[in-house]
């Protein structure tokens, strides 16, 4: 068992496919195949199951990943602090987020103070931030959902409120509030399974024991907008969407009665992983300008 090794496998477990994890890492699948089952002969037991050419991760790949995991990031991150020791350059800074639009104030800031800093972005469901952050891939997720789990830590930036979106023009277009159960023939533009939005929706109608019409879905919120005006259909979006779409803008909003309809954001990063001086500046920064200050 060598790191090479156990990176093929973090790879492979990652995306539950041998060519894609390949592509990734820019060597020829049969390497990956031979390598896997090499692993597997040396652990003395299956980290996937296989059916034709699909592979799934067992139960023994899910704890076996676990601790490959937690021992590629200690080594990814003691090989940053010696890298920043060495080189006293700017460093670097990776960030996972389920929607980007939230960051630019704070990478604007972050930049003026460390121009030379290189800067990684993802975009991420819940699952895939909760993956980036525990193999060390990034410092930070910034996630509108409970991310939380041995060995993480987090703290809270806001917590702001949820509106629905409704096409101008729309019966419920001049509408200050709306029951939730008058939305229930409504057809929803949202976010995939796995994004705070979906999530949240789902939430909402599964208490008045509904379920919502989803008549688009995608990865990214900040469509929403656009595809609501297009009168495609409602959708829930958060008061920064609000603010920076303004009153004028190519819907109407409305309040959800009576409803818990907002979204917390949270900054969560590995517990006692190593932060350079850069990723300690960005975590500040992330908390002055999100975090509410008192009036």
């Amino acid at each position: 068992m060598d790191l090479l090794a156990l990176r093929y496998f973090q790879a492979v477990a990652r995306y539950q496919h041998i060519s894609r994890a390949a592509q990734e890492l820019r060597v020829a699948q049969p390497s990956v195949s031979r390598t896997i089952s090499r692993l597997e002969s040396d652990l003395g037991v299956r980290l996937f199951d296989r059916q034709g050419r699909r592979i799934r991760l067992n139960d023994h790949g899910v704890a076996f990943l676990g601790r490959v995991d937690n021992a590629l990031a200690e080594l990814d991150d003691g090989r940053r602090e010696m890298a920043d020791a060495a080189a006293g350059g700017p460093g670097r800074v990776a960030v996972a987020a389920e929607t980007l639009l939230q960051l630019a104030g704070v990478l604007a800031a972050f930049r003026a103070q460390r121009p030379g800093v290189k800067v990684r972005l993802f975009q991420a469901s819940l699952e895939g931030m909760r993956r980036h952050v525990a193999s060390g891939e990034v410092d930070f997720a910034l996630a509108s959902q409970a991310l939380s789990g041995p060995g993480l830590a987090t703290v809270e930036l806001c917590r702001e409120e949820v509106f629905l979106a409704v096409p101008r023009g729309h019966r419920l277009a001049d509408r200050e509030d709306v029951a939730l159960t008058e939305l229930a023939g409504e057809g929803f533009v949202t976010t995939r399974t796995g994004h705070w939005q979906r999530a949240l929706l789902e939430r909402l109608f599964a208490r008045e024991g509904l379920r919502p019409q989803v008549v688009c879905e995608g990865d990214e919120a900040a469509a929403t907008p656009e595809m609501v005006g297009a009168g495609l259909g409602v959708g829930l979006m958060p008061a920064v969407a609000r603010r920076t779409i303004g009153e004028g803008g190519p819907v109407a909003w409305a309040r959800l009665r009576g409803e818990e309809s907002r979204r917390t954001l949270t900054l969560v990063w590995r517990q006692g992983a190593y932060l350079s001086p850069a990723a300690l500046d960005f975590r500040r920064l992330a908390r002055e300008r999100l975090m509410p200050h008192p009036s």
